[in-house]
């Protein structure tokens, strides 16, 4: 096996590998040598089947795995004798003139080949002595747990019949029976029976509720909606809706007492666990968004001190990932790219350097963790494992057998892991420096992107 290196420009790499004739020989009789044992033929005895015949019966199909094996023992001899990192895997090109790779096949001639690679960049990791983050801390107010505390209570308040001839209010529970038509047809889901709807708690379609207000039992109402252009059944969204309402039962909400038989309801000692329980959980979501905001001002802290040719495979590959959602986001939405403000052209433009950074980004953290040797191990990965598995209750062993049995899918969930801990060493290297906020201050930024995201289809952070 003869193999020259042709192109090495930028990351781009090309080689040539050349089988002679004789070599292809030799691998095709070695092969079919190690067959005689092991394959039994009509007419000749274990063992004594000739070479000959057995080239004559089996030598196409055997001549094919030699050139699949040679393919593999190039790449990694490339790999090897180079000492190249791979962006993607090798693209083999073989010669496209199908008598020369016939003549191969029956070892009758050389046969050349391409091999054509991408390679990872070579870059020095940045010194980080002089970034200085901040970590925003906010610790829950009284007021914060007393608010999640109504709300709470709210979710498991009592409701009580309302009198004979009583009219359903905002904040009512009203159970109702209703049939949907669009152009004076029925829609598939657009019916239901005994169904327990609370006016005002924007859980039905918008302006369904409100038509409610005001009904009494027995009473049966037209209300005319519109679903949102945004409704998650594409045959529904945006369509001008008639529903016949009849009411079968109204209720009206009473009051929970925050107290410790409350708390012992929802399986705690006392009203004053439940507080600190509460507490608890809500500075996670304080700790989980502070961590949020950390991880971004780091990547962007990062983003700026390096600037080095990207395998343009990757970036292709990235930004066919991102271009993906933002063509689905607008079709969910109904919208078009002159609708956001910008053109095609334009918006492409913009996801592709989001494309970039993604792929910039990915490749220093991975020399990062290389570098620093860091591992994920076996059980953290079935700990992420199992928590994915109970996100789908009744379907837990199916959930469990695809991840067992799928490794790129099990990639997937180590590499969120890998990344966080990579994170984690990373912010050991430079300055950190706290400072308390409020919630709002904490989430502001998050609730600015939660609205934007409805103008923008996509995010940047790396996967």
């Amino acid at each position: 096996m003869q193999v020259t290196e042709t192109l090495s420009e930028g990351l781009k790499r090309e080689f040539q590998v050349l089988l002679a004739a004789n070599e292809l020989e030799d691998r095709l009789t070695n092969e079919l040598s190690g067959m005689k044992d092991k394959v039994q033929l009509k007419g000749f005895r274990p063992g004594k089947v000739p070479v000959a015949h057995l080239r004559k019966v089996y030598g196409r199909s055997v001549m094919a795995d030699v050139l699949q094996n040679a393919v593999n023992e190039a790449n990694q001899k490339i790999i090897t004798d180079n000492n190249l990192k791979l962006a993607l895997e090798p693209q083999v090109e073989f010669p496209s003139d199908k008598s020369v790779v016939d003549k191969a096949l029956d070892a009758k001639s050389d046969l050349a080949f391409k091999v054509a690679l991408e390679v990872l960049p070579s870059f020095e990791l940045a010194d980080l002595s002089d970034v200085s983050l901040t970590k925003y801390v906010a610790t829950p107010s009284d007021a914060e747990v007393d608010e999640a505390l109504e709300r709470m209570a709210g979710q498991s308040r009592p409701f009580s019949d309302k009198g004979e001839g009583a009219e359903a209010a905002t904040g009512d529970r009203v159970t109702i029976d209703f049939v949907g038509r669009i152009d004076g047809t029925e829609f598939e889901g657009g019916k239901g029976e005994g169904i327990d709807l609370e006016l005002g708690s924007a859980s039905f379609i918008p302006g369904f509720e409100d038509q409610l207000v005001g009904a009494k039992v027995g009473e049966a109402r037209l209300v005319k909606v519109t679903f949102p252009d945004t409704y998650g059944a594409e045959q529904l969204a945006g369509k001008a809706a008639e529903f016949d309402v009849t009411v079968q039962k109204i209720q009206a909400p009473g009051e929970a007492q925050i107290d410790d038989e409350f708390a012992k309801g929802l399986g705690m000692e006392s009203l004053e666990k439940l507080k600190e329980a509460v507490s608890k959980a809500i500075g996670t979501d304080f700790e989980a968004a502070s961590r949020r905001k950390l991880k971004k001002e780091l990547l962007d802290a990062l983003d700026g001190k390096y600037a080095f040719d990207l395998p343009p495979s990757l970036v292709h590959q990235e930004f066919a990932a991102v271009w993906a959602q933002v063509e689905q986001d607008l079709k969910t939405r109904g919208k078009t790219f002159e609708d956001e403000g910008t053109t095609e052209e334009k918006a492409q433009a913009e996801y592709r350097k989001i494309a970039e950074r993604r792929v910039r980004l990915g490749l220093v953290l991975a020399q990062v963790g290389e570098s620093a040797d860091i591992k994920v191990s076996d059980e953290e990965v079935n700990q992420a494992l199992i928590a994915r598995v109970r996100q789908f209750p009744g379907q837990e062993q199916q959930v469990w057998d695809f991840y067992r049995k799928n490794a790129q899918a099990l990639a997937e969930l180590r590499a969120p892991l890998f990344e966080e801990k990579v994170v984690d060493h990373v912010l050991a290297q430079v300055k950190l420096v706290e400072e308390p906020v409020s919630k709002e201050t904490l989430f502001a930024d998050e609730d600015a992107e939660a609205d934007a995201a409805n103008e923008k289809p996509a995010d940047d952070k790396v996967e």
